[in-house]
């Protein structure tokens, strides 16, 4: 089979690699459709990981093969996967923190996301495969896993019905966070970024308000939306610990900031006060649980969020590399990219 192996900065290789064996609890997946999560990039761009590496986890596909002990799905199944499996009997696991499972992040699929074939373990195949109802596309499908992220990310929030949610960030992330608050019955939904192309993508997934935050002061704007309370959610979807800073100053009395992004600045100064004197919350989140999956597969099969919208390019398995360049190039007018086989292109 065909894979596109990672083995330095700016160094894919579309090479012959070989197809899994599955065991009797696995299965062999054709793949679909991949989604390009903002850690591929990262990890592509900042050489994170050991090479020679498969990248790619937001994985949809069809069943070509089934192990002996497989019961619940068959051969010809359109599926979703996700790539990492808590213990559900750990420590962590046992007070709900299941993605800070020591097992979690040793679990991966076989190779990654960005090759012909891919081993879903007996792990993956009990705890985190899924079958893609009908009228439901493989792109869709690939979704699941970065939508979970996100409702993983809201189930860390007090919302309510009415709530202003302030995103921080126009990406993929946070158009995904946008669609959903506008589900969950926000009052106005305000995203701000420094990109022009992002904000009308934003706009035109649900968005109330957008903020050129290159253009315009974002605290100013944002008391002026709200009338002069702030945002009762801000999430910030971009690694840049300044951001940090805005949501605190930009989060209402008794608001909560959710963290959804990893920030590497040291040190982040913030309005510390605020933690008393306003009973801010700030939360931080990774990745998705098993518990997460459905309910983003409902989301997607209800159209609440618009992948077709999202989606802006699509490259092939041999073109990981321009598809990685693409998204990475802040001149581009990209929101989604979709990594898809050759014949689908």
């Amino acid at each position: 089979m065909k894979s596109s192996v990672y083995h330095d900065i700016g160094d894919f290789r579309y090479e012959e690699t070989a197809i899994p064996d599955i065991g009797d609890g696995e299965v062999l997946i054709r793949l679909k459709a991949c989604g390009l999560c903002g850690t591929d990039i990262h990890k592509a761009v900042e050489k994170t990981v050991a090479t020679p590496a498969v990248l790619g986890h937001e994985v949809a596909g069809e069943i070509v093969k089934v192990g002996s002990a497989v019961t619940a799905f068959q051969p010809g199944d359109r599926v979703f996967v996700a790539h990492h499996v808590p213990c559900f009997a750990c420590y962590h696991c046992q007070r709900g923190f299941y993605s800070l499972c020591p097992q979690f992040t040793k679990t991966n699929l076989d190779p990654g996301g960005f090759s012909e074939y891919i081993r879903a373990s007996e792990l993956h195949v009990k705890h985190t495969m899924g079958k893609l109802p009908d009228g439901l596309s493989y792109e869709q499908g690939a979704m699941v896993e970065p939508v979970a992220c996100c409702l993983h990310g809201f189930d860390a929030l007090n919302m309510h019905s009415g709530d202003s949610v302030l995103i921080l960030g126009a990406g993929q992330v946070g158009c995904i966070h946008a669609q959903i608050a506008r589900h969950r019955m926000a009052g106005r939904v305000i995203v701000s970024d420094v990109n022009a192309y992002r904000l009308a993508k934003a706009k035109e997934l649900g968005a109330d308000i957008v903020i050129a935050a290159d253009r315009e002061n974002v605290r100013e704007r944002v008391m002026q939306e709200t009338e002069g309370r702030g945002a009762d959610i801000v999430i910030i979807c971009a690694g840049i610990g300044a951001l940090l800073t805005q949501a605190m100053e930009c989060v209402a009395r008794g608001g909560t900031v959710l963290a959804f992004a990893p920030f590497h600045e040291q040190p982040v100064p913030i309005p510390a006060h605020r933690f008393f004197a306003d009973e801010i919350r700030v939360v931080g989140t990774y990745s998705s649980t098993p518990y997460n999956y459905l309910p983003a597969l409902d989301m997607l099969q209800k159209g609440v969020i618009d992948v077709e919208r999202m989606v802006t390019h699509r490259f092939s398995l041999a073109h990981v590399s321009e598809a990685i360049e693409c998204a990475h190039n802040p001149r581009e007018d990209v929101l989604k990219v979709m990594i898809v086989p050759e014949q689908n292109i």
